[in-house]
């Protein structure tokens, strides 16, 4: 299956660069094993299955792409994220940069609970994410340093774990649909919703199921529909009682990707994320760009703004709210900010 939508995402990259499609570098997969990977908490795993994909001249500058909440390297290959900035003439070309694109701990091809530890799988974090990846970059790879470290939504907050574990290993950060706060309120309820769905449902057996149960995919559509999709785009797309009504029985019978208890973690991962005391550690450059109808990191309370300003080399945008926005699912479209991005990289 990721081999299916790795293919899928190479052709969509290759379709996107048009006449000059023969020049765009093909994303190459592989996997690379940690032994004794060490967590945060002092647990450990024999052996930490850390999956990536990569794109571009390992000679060149090097960039680290990391993907949202039960995402995975593939996802930011699509045509509106990496079809935009790695294809020719983007801001991040494939021909000008190295590209490293990792699945995160608990994620895609990298080891996860539904390896067969399932509720006995260590309780990682985003900082155990970002020292796996280190490991990836510097001691596989043989990467010293970064030129960016840029990702979406989780993929952002990681960006911001990032500055601050190895604040000298990258030039720049430019953090997506994220807060360098911790995970409250709206975002963290929704969080608490899709686990509760999930280990509500009897045939979740505490994680030991035959199938995947039911409670997934009521889960999921709690935390989808009520923390991304922009308000003003539901609205219009659900503006009556049945016309929403129609819309969460779609998302309920649409056959839900994943597994229940890799979201269960995924979900917990951001209980430890709190960058906002350590922001005076951060040395590299910084662009921070959020949506101005992202559901999970609300513009109005001016905290991404605000931290921005204590950085000593920090910048923020805001994408507004226009016909093409999504709330917290804006930043996936890297047309709407890229222009930001090429500046931000000259």
């Amino acid at each position: 299956m990721r081999l299916r939508a790795l293919g899928l995402a190479v052709m969509a990259i290759l379709a996107l660069a048009g006449a000059a499609r023969a020049q765009a570098p093909e994303p190459k997969a592989a996997t690379w094993t940690i032994r004794d990977f060490r967590f945060h908490d002092g647990s450990t795993l024999p052996e930490m299955k850390v999956a990536y994909v990569t794109l571009g001249d390992p000679k060149n500058p090097a960039v680290l792409v990391i993907h949202g909440t039960g995402g995975s390297a593939a996802r930011m290959l699509t045509p509106a994220f990496g079809g935009v900035l790695f294809g020719p003439g983007g801001a991040l070309d494939a021909r000008r940069y190295f590209i490293i694109l990792p699945d995160a701990i608990g994620h895609g091809g990298s080891s996860k609970p539904s390896d067969g530890l399932r509720m006995k799988f260590p309780a990682y974090d985003y900082a155990d994410m970002v020292e796996a990846q280190h490991r990836l970059v510097s001691e596989h790879l043989g990467i010293r340093h970064l030129a960016l470290v840029t990702g979406n939504s989780m993929g952002g907050m990681v960006s911001w774990q990032w500055a601050e574990q190895y604040p000298g290993f990258m030039d720049a950060i430019a953090p997506l649909a994220s807060t360098p706060a911790p995970v409250s309120a709206r975002n963290w309820i929704a969080r608490r919703l899709a686990i509760d769905a999930i280990k509500a449902d009897p045939a979740w057996q505490g994680g030991n199921y035959a199938a995947q149960p039911k409670g997934l995919n009521l889960g999921m559509t709690y935390f989808n529909l009520l923390s991304s999709g922009g308000t003003r785009a539901q609205y219009a797309a659900m503006p009556t009682w049945q016309a929403t009504d129609d819309a969460v029985a779609r998302q309920l019978d649409a056959p839900q990707a994943g597994d229940a208890n890799d979201t269960i973690y995924q979900l917990l991962a951001a209980r430890t994320y709190d960058p906002a005391p350590k922001l005076g550690v951060i040395q590299a450059r910084v662009l921070a760009i959020n949506a101005e109808d992202d559901e999970r990191n609300l513009v109005e309370l001016g905290m991404t703004a605000a931290a921005v300003k204590r950085l000593k080399d920090g910048r923020y945008y805001e994408i507004p709210t226009g016909p093409d926005t999504r709330g917290h699912a804006t930043t996936g479209e890297a047309r709407l900010w890229e222009a930001e991005l090429r500046k931000f990289m000259a």
